[in-house]
């Protein structure tokens, strides 16, 4: 699907009638606040005096801060995406399997929970966490920076880079910058993980491509305004906020499953029509072996794909 269609299908999931009630821009995260919850979104890290909007946020109905989500200034979309995680009810959202994470090492709690299971697999990173240097003589990982490192690669890698790996660790913040649905479809062979506080609990997110969520709950709100408000960025992991993994990609493993069912029948069907062919006596080429030699190719990925998935889920 088109990138328009995924931006339109967030703000669809921003029911009802609430209103912001408080917005802050933080130095680092953008906070929205309803009268039912909070929602977070990375501030873009840079600056800017000449925003349209101050004064004018509180009030606003939370849907219509969302609509801003298709637009290309970049607060203006921080904003929005801090507005549809505030207008999602994070318990109603059906999810079948949660696992909270320690609060101490913040964003790298998201790496040690997931690392240790998927060692000699093939990993990008979009975005370098602070500390993740630690993780790289041991594991083989890739990482795509905007502003890239000594040790990073830049933007248009990730072209090349993500196709080959077997695990991607796709930051949110990819969401308000729209990069996420090509970086989403470039990871469709491998298994995803959405993570940071801009991510949004939606478990539809398996539809494009998503495997697991990596995001944060909101612990004590007082705490967060306050930390937000006074240039906190990695603080508001001390115990304003804490991770939680949620596995959705059980239906994108059923799909896979049933792919696989289809092109084997598929490879099986020409298989007997390329033995027809040459039991007639034909003597050239059999006509669909080039798309026989697709299928077995496609049925190959989607192996090792499905075995990855498979393996994780039961490590």
């Amino acid at each position: 699907m088109a990138g328009r269609d995924f931006y339109d299908w967030l703000i669809d999931r921003c029911g009802g009638d609430a209103a912001a009630q408080a917005v802050q821009i933080g130095l680092v995260w953008t906070l929205c606040r309803s009268d039912a919850q909070m929602g977070l979104a990375m501030t873009p890290q840079h600056y800017s005096r000449t925003l349209a909007f101050p004064g004018t946020l509180a009030g606003t109905p939370l849907k219509r801060l969302a609509a801003s989500i298709r637009g290309w200034e970049p607060f203006e979309a921080s904003v929005a995406m801090a507005a549809i995680n505030a207008a999602i009810h994070v318990e109603s959202s059906g999810f079948d399997h949660v696992v909270a994470l320690p609060n101490a090492q913040g964003n790298l709690s998201v790496f040690d929970y997931f690392l240790p299971r998927i060692k000699g697999a093939r990993i990008v990173v979009i975005g370098r966490y602070p500390g993740m240097d630690a993780y790289e003589a041991e594991y083989d990982l890739q990482v795509i920076e905007r502003f890239p490192g000594a040790n990073d690669y830049p933007d248009p890698a990730a072209e090349f880079l993500i196709p080959e790996a077997d695990w991607v660790f796709l930051t949110a913040s990819s969401i308000p910058n729209k990069t996420f649905p090509r970086l989403a479809e470039l990871s469709r062979d491998a298994i995803t993980v959405l993570m940071g506080p801009t991510t949004p609990w939606l478990p539809e997110l398996s539809e494009w491509g998503i495997d697991f969520l990596a995001g944060v709950v909101v612990n004590d709100q007082a705490l967060l305004a306050q930390s937000i408000a006074e240039g906190g960025g990695r603080a508001i992991f001390d115990a304003a906020v804490s991770y939680r993994v949620a596995d959705i990609g059980q239906k994108r493993m059923q799909a896979v499953k049933q792919e696989i069912a289809e092109l084997a029948e598929r490879r099986d069907a020409l298989k007997y029509e390329m033995g027809q062919w040459y039991e007639a006596g034909n003597t050239s080429r059999f006509p669909m072996l080039a798309g026989l030699e697709q299928v077995q190719a496609d049925l190959s990925r989607l192996d090792t794909q499905y075995k990855y998935m498979w393996d994780v889920r039961h490590a």
